[in-house]
C-alpha cells in the first residue's frame, strides 16, 4: 500500500504505525537523556539529581513506553495479538508504575529524604527505577511477533 491512510476505513497502515512508534520512542529517549544525563548535552546545573530531573526522565520513559507499544502494535499489523503480547503490555505498564514509584519515593514520603528537605535520587531509588526499566524491556520482548518473524525466514 503506497498511501499511509487507507481510504476505505480511514486507518493508518501498520507500517506507518510501526515507524511512528519508532520515532516517538526516539523522541522519548531524547527526553529521557535530558532528565537522566543532562551533562551529555551540556545542561547540568546540579551535582545531584533533583525533582525536575527525575520528573523529566520519567516523562521520557513514559514516551518510550507509549512509542514502543504503538510501534510493536504496528509490527503486528492487523493480525490478532497473542496472549504474550497482552502479558508484555501489562509488564510494560507495571514496570513504568514501579519506576515512577521508585523515582518519586521522596515525593511520596517513602524515600530517604523527608518532605521538607530537597528530594534526592538515592541508590535504592536508582535500583527500583532500573528494575522497572528491566520490566519494561522484558515486556517489549514479549510483545514481539515471533511467529510472524519466523515465517519470513
Amino acid at each position: 500500500m503506497s498511501e499511509t491512510i487507507n481510504p476505505t476505513n480511514g486507518k493508518t497502515s501498520p507500517r506507518t504505525r510501526a515507524w511512528m512508534g519508532f520515532y516517538v520512542t526516539l523522541f522519548g529517549l531524547f527526553i529521557f537523556i535530558v532528565g537522566a544525563k543532562p551533562e551529555w548535552l551540556g545542561m547540568n546545573r546540579s551535582p545531584v539529581i533533583g525533582f525536575i530531573q527525575i520528573a523529566v526522565f520519567l516523562v521520557g520513559l513514559a514516551i518510550i513506553s507509549i512509542g514502543g507499544y504503538v510501534g510493536l502494535g504496528g509490527v503486528w499489523g492487523d493480525d490478532e495479538r497473542s496472549i504474550a503480547f497482552d502479558f508484555g503490555l501489562r509488564l510494560v505498564a507495571t514496570g513504568y508504575v514501579l519506576a515512577v514509584f521508585a523515582g518519586m519515593a521522596d515525593i511520596f514520603g517513602m524515600g530517604t529524604q523527608p518532605f521538607p528537605e530537597v528530594p534526592f535520587f538515592g541508590p535504592l531509588q536508582a535500583i527500583g527505577t532500573e528494575i522497572g526499566q528491566i520490566m519494561i524491556a522484558l515486556g517489549f520482548f514479549l510483545m514481539l511477533p515471533y511467529e510472524k518473524m519466523l515465517k519470513k525466514r
